[in-house]
């Protein structure tokens, strides 16, 4: 079975967009995961299909009513559906490359894009919305955030990206960041390629890229585990 994506916006238009380009695109026109976006003012019932209300307690803003969204939730993923719900969200945990590893080895996923001031608590607890976020700022919507996890994703799915190697040493896929990449010309600028790169001795290849990843890392990165 693929991968499967559905997704609950105010703005179904906006996908695939780049998620339909390249190799992810390719991956979707040869069925290896699916994609469907769907309007959350369908599962509204009044004639101006209202999604939205005013914060209780007051403040600026308006929020994604709790029974609309539950509506649309309940017939994307009826019973059943052993899909992971997303709700995309600032306050969420960080996105990871093991989370991401985790959701392209599953069946798909569930993601609501907020709008507005955010979504109901008591849709987020009673559907079980599972809140991610993509960084420390804050976005217009969900939608962007969606794709930026859905590319995470969708790239590690068996077959995307052709052989399993393509992504083995990337940035965090071994807990540090991915080594400087070079190709020809052997000289640009003034600088030549690494000597070592071109040396045709795999061990020191290989003792250079992770003395290289590790010295970035602590550099950028000294939070990460593997930087200690």
């Amino acid at each position: 079975m693929s991968f499967s994506a559905s997704i609950i916006t105010l703005f179904p238009d906006l996908f695939p967009g780049p998620l339909g380009a390249s190799v992810l695109g390719r991956g979707l026109s040869d069925g290896l995961w699916s994609l469907e976006a769907r309007q959350l003012r369908d599962f509204a019932t009044d004639r101006h299909h209202t999604v939205d209300d005013t914060p209780s307690g007051g403040g600026a803003g308006m929020v994604l009513k709790p029974d609309i969204l539950a509506r649309a939730i309940d017939t994307v993923s009826p019973p059943g559906d052993t899909r992971p719900r997303i709700l995309m969200s600032p306050r969420g945990a960080p996105l990871t490359q093991a989370r991401a590893r985790q959701l392209a080895l599953g069946p798909g996923a569930v993601i609501v894009c907020g709008r507005f001031e955010g979504v109901d608590q008591r849709v987020i607890d009673g559907r079980k919305l599972e809140e991610i976020s993509i960084g420390d700022y804050v976005l217009a919507g969900g939608e962007v955030a969606a794709m930026v996890l859905l590319e995470a994703v969708v790239r590690l799915i068996p077959g995307v990206l052709g052989g399993a190697d393509s992504h083995a040493d990337e940035s965090f896929e071994n807990g540090l960041l991915e080594y400087p990449q070079y190709t020809r010309p052997q000289s640009f600028e003034g600088v030549d390629i690494p000597a070592v790169l071109t040396s045709g001795d795999h061990g020191k290849i290989a003792k250079w890229r992770r003395e290289q990843s590790l010295a970035l890392t602590r550099a950028r990165r000294p939070d990460l585990p593997a930087a200690k």
